[in-house]
């Protein structure tokens, strides 16, 4: 009962701050003398602070921006030949079940001294996840989930850190003020450190199609590529440090993020120099036939205490005590003793992945963007999904079309696949951190999402969603699954 009161009084304040923040917009605008801002408008309390001169876009000394969202997602029972077979514990349920995630964040930034800023971000989490965030590959049906998510609402620090920049000519670029960003106007060759507690993603592998997925897709495939097991704690942070290097329409970035100390858990190992998590990232910004878009190649190297799936399967082959039921070490729950599993192959070692990054203006209003990666498929799956390669792809269209132009349709696809050393691995019972239904079926998993976003107001949207996944789990022998999906998000 507390868990329910608790879960609802988070919602119901959220509620509720999002429509003071409206009223006072309206009374704000009342105060200088201008007209209430129409529907269709973005209204901008930092605008109306410049206007009296307390706030400059232009060259701010601090922001403040905050948001709330809540998604709730509903599942169709579906049919499977078996689930959880042989006391494996990783499948999903074939019963109707509701997914939901609220959050509601602030970000907050400002500048400490020349070119130098840092920003502070709490956020306040409610969640419920499908069969306790078991049974999918890299189609998790909403992207906020996290893996040590409640019902009842967590409050915690989603980031902390500090940038300093240098200017080294060329252009001058004004930078739109934003959460996590001061506007300024900087150079277009510069150099960006960062240092501090973030998430990889904030900086690299981002699309202008399929990134900002409080207004965008609602499924994590689109999020990133599935098949990148980027550095982080349960919640998708880490600690760590990254470069930018912009140079006309070119940017490199590099960063080193601390990974867990155990596959998928919170806390972190903070030892850089012996495990972390390395990555590169190239960017080119064109323009084709007239339209912008860009391309970036990433690639990540992890160096882990992490099993490789050939090891755990060679375990058990050589001595049927280092089964799943009888490990000794970090495990998933398992009690199949016929079953491999991966605590019994923990060593310190190495995982690869590159994959390419492409968005593309069409029009001024519609957009295309496709994602894969590659990665080695080797060793098991430490702080993202379970998938060792991924191809997303898809379209985004403004509503200008239909006269409403702060609407957006989306259309998307994506593809995982695992190695054959995985797919093993899970055929004789084994799990790893989110899948493995005691035995398999090999095929690709796949997820087709269409979803519409309404502007209810000039900082709220109504979505609804439709998310179809097929071998849930890389397993044929299960699924399909339907899912249907409503979300609202507000700014302020």
């Amino acid at each position: 009962m507390h868990r329910f009161f608790a879960h609802n009084l988070v919602h119901l304040s959220c509620l509720l701050v999002t429509l003071w923040l409206q009223c006072a917009a309206a009374t704000a605008w009342a105060e200088v003398g201008a007209a209430a801002p129409r529907p269709d408008e973005q209204f901008d309390v930092m605008n109306l602070l410049d206007e009296r001169g307390l706030h400059d876009m232009d060259n701010e000394r601090w922001n403040a921006y905050g948001q709330f969202t809540y998604a709730s997602v509903w599942k169709a029972p579906f049919a499977a030949k078996y689930t959880n077979l042989n006391g494996s514990v990783n499948s999903l349920s074939t019963e109707s079940e509701r997914s939901f995630a609220g959050t509601l964040t602030a970000f907050m930034g400002v500048r400490l001294w020349k070119n130098a800023e840092a920003y502070f971000v709490p956020e306040v989490i409610s969640e419920r996840a499908l069969s306790n965030l078991r049974g999918l590959g890299g189609a998790v049906q909403i992207w906020e989930l996290q893996k040590t998510g409640t019902e009842t609402p967590q409050i915690y620090r989603s980031r902390a850190y500090i940038t300093q920049m240098f200017n080294l000519g060329g252009e001058r670029e004004q930078l739109i003020s934003d959460p996590m960003r001061l506007g300024r106007v900087v150079d277009h060759r510069r150099i960006v450190l960062v240092v501090g507690n973030f998430s990889v993603l904030d900086f690299m592998d981002k699309n202008t199609f399929a990134g900002d997925l409080r207004r965008q897709f609602f499924n994590m495939a689109f999020m990133t590529h599935t098949a990148y097991d980027f550095a982080s704690d349960a919640r998708g942070y880490s600690w760590g440090a990254l470069a930018e290097f912009y140079w006309d329409d070119w940017t490199v970035r590099m960063a080193r993020m601390a990974p867990p100390d155990h596959p998928n858990q919170l806390e972190l190992d903070l030892r850089l120099g012996t495990y972390y998590g390395d990555q590169v990232e190239v960017e080119h910004r064109h323009t084709l036939l007239g339209r912008e878009g860009a391309v970036k190649l990433l690639a990540y190297h992890n160096r882990l205490l992490t099993g490789r799936f050939t090891d755990a399967v060679a375990a058990i082959q050589a001595d049927p005590n280092k089964n799943a039921a009888k490990c000794e070490g970090f495990n998933y729950g398992s009690t199949n003793a016929g079953a491999p599993d991966l605590c019994w192959a923990r060593k310190p070692d190495d995982k690869y992945g590159i994959g390419v990054n492409l968005e593309q203006h069409l029009t001024d209003d519609i957009g295309v963007f496709l994602r894969g990666m590659v990665s080695d498929g080797q060793t098991e799956v430490y702080a993202y999904t379970s998938t060792d390669r991924s191809l997303s792809f898809g379209v985004l269209a403004g509503g200008t079309l239909w006269h409403r132009k702060n609407d957006t349709l989306g259309v998307g696809g994506n593809f995982g696949w695992i190695s054959a050393a995985h797919a093993e691995y899970l055929r004789l019972g084994g799990v790893d951190g989110f899948i493995g239904d005691g035995g398999l079926r090999q095929a690709s998993e796949a997820v087709g999402e269409v979803f519409y976003s309404f502007a209810a107001l000039s900082d709220l949207w109504l979505s609804a969603d439709y998310q179809l996944i097929v071998n849930p789990a890389f397993n044929a022998d299960r699924g399909p699954v339907h899912l249907f999906g409503l979300r609202a998000h507000a700014e302020f």
